[in-house]
């Protein structure tokens, strides 16, 4: 497998994070490189506007077996209205895999929206999973197994009460704060019936309790099959909470919509994640507390 990292979005504070990346994946076999412009800067982007679009349709063209996001952080949604998504989706339909979350939704999304069957993956980055301390195992087993089309299902366990669940849906979601910044956009998929999953960082819980009744008023948790939460982390508490939790947003959520909302997906800004496929067709079974996610 041939892989090139990319960078789309945030700036890469640490290069070398992306040059060990690489190492690391070349001893697993994989034909790593980085892009030309994987570690430009200009402000907070990695290179401006048009560095970053040029540099998505660079890897599109280039017959890449997987593109890497490098890292999330912003600037995506800049580029969203002038991305050419015929030639992303026909790099998909020539085998390059598309791989990334947290900003990289924006991307993810978008082509969704314009182009139903091509399908991408969110699953980790570049520095913060390759290229950190240390990779970890379920992180790196799960990837490669994607990426050479072994993967088949993922499994986690989440909290009583949805015993018997069994349902099928177009797996898609991401970041929360990027899938509520689409609505109302043409870069928004328009999926009812689907199994949608979120996550986020840096967001406290009253933040992501109003983006989630954001889409409940749309009418997008009513018109899903069921909704998974992965990990929402690295927010603080306020002295203001007195008990409001994240536990309080999610009871107030089910309280609000017909469709089953599961936790415990691991999945987000954590280093241990699934990789998933954004845009196929799943089934979400449950067995007593156990989930199974198939495709």
């Amino acid at each position: 497998m041939t892989l090139t990292i990319f960078a789309p979005s945030g700036v890469v504070a640490q290069p070398a994070a992306l040059k060990l990346a690489v190492k690391r994946l070349r001893a697993q076999g994989v034909e790593a490189s980085l892009d030309a412009s994987a570690t430009a800067r200009q402000q907070r982007f990695a290179g401006d506007d048009d560095t970053r679009l040029e540099a998505i349709h660079r890897v599109a063209r280039s017959g890449v077996s997987i593109a890497l996001a490098a890292r999330g952080g912003y600037g995506l949604t800049r580029l969203l209205d002038r991305i050419d998504y015929a030639l992303l989706a026909q790099s998909i339909e020539s085998g390059t895999r598309w791989v990334g979350h947290s900003d990289f939704t924006a991307l993810q999304l978008a082509l969704l929206a314009r182009h139903k069957g091509a399908v991408t993956h969110a699953g980790p980055l570049a520095g913060y999973d390759f290229g950190g301390e240390a990779v970890d195992e379920v992180t790196e087993a799960c990837f490669l197994e994607a990426m050479r089309g072994e993967l088949e299902a993922v499994g986690f366990r989440t909290e009583a009460g949805f015993d018997g669940l069994d349902t099928r849906g177009t797996l898609w979601g991401g970041n929360l704060c990027m899938v509520g910044s689409l609505l109302g956009t043409p870069h928004w998929p328009r999926i009812k019936g689907g199994i949608l999953f979120l996550e986020d960082v840096n967001e406290h819980p009253y933040r992501i309790e109003r983006t989630l009744l954001q889409l409940h008023q749309a009418g997008v948790l009513d018109a899903q099959k069921a909704i998974v939460l992965g990990h929402f982390t690295d927010y603080k508490p306020s002295p203001l909470d007195r008990g409001y939790t994240l536990k309080s947003v999610v009871t107030h959520l089910r309280s609000l919509t017909r469709t089953p909302i599961l936790t415990g997906l691991p999945f987000g800004h954590v280093p241990t994640k699934v990789t998933l496929p954004v845009g196929a067709k799943v089934q979400l079974v449950v067995q007593g507390r156990e989930v199974f996610m198939a495709w």
